[in-house]
């Protein structure tokens, strides 16, 4: 496995759903399961890519369903890489709606961490991300103050050690 530094694109995902009936809740829209479902299977796939190896879902820091997904549509899932820490990966979903005439809108998004494991189940190192476009390092700025709030949630992190956080938070002081 290589270690060179990767573009986002090198991890690029698309993934089209067609909604079935058996897709679908009794108000005739998508299921938000089968739409997770859906996101961390695209997310897994993106994460092989970037790492070339097996990796896993270690959590979903969001997701936000903004607009509900009737039966019939299209689902289009684009997943890349925001940023690559240590061992693991944080994951950008954005999901589309693409209507019978062809016009397309956002209507969902999630964001996965994933970490690359061997064989033995042990975590192995990822190559380092450099982002390109406005928007990837808009990403990835914000990936490290999300993962610092997630490890200060579940208790790994002292609020006093997330520097990217106390940048937002603590007035600088002259």
């Amino acid at each position: 496995m290589s270690l060179t530094p990767k573009t986002p694109h090198e991890s690029l995902t698309i993934q089209t759903h067609l909604v079935m009936p058996n897709d679908a809740n009794q108000l005739g829209n998508l299921f938000g399961g089968q739409l997770m479902a859906w996101m961390d299977e695209v997310a897994s796939i993106t994460a092989f890519r970037h790492c070339g190896n097996v990796a896993v879902t270690a959590s979903i820091n969001n997701v936000s369903f903004t607009q509900p997904i009737p039966l019939g549509s299209y689902v289009i899932l684009e997943s890349k890489v925001s940023r690559a820490f240590k061992t693991s990966m944080e994951i950008y979903v954005d999901v589309y709606l693409e209507t019978r005439d062809g016009n397309r809108s956002k209507c969902n998004e999630a964001i996965f961490l994933f970490v690359a494991m061997d064989e033995d189940g042990k975590p192995l190192p990822v190559p380092q991300l450099n982002p390109v476009t406005t928007e990837e390092k808009k990403r990835y700025e914000g990936a490290l103050r999300r993962k610092q709030l997630s490890l200060i949630l579940s208790g790994r992190l002292k609020p006093d050690d997330a520097t990217e956080l106390k940048k937002i938070f603590v007035p600088l002081t002259q």
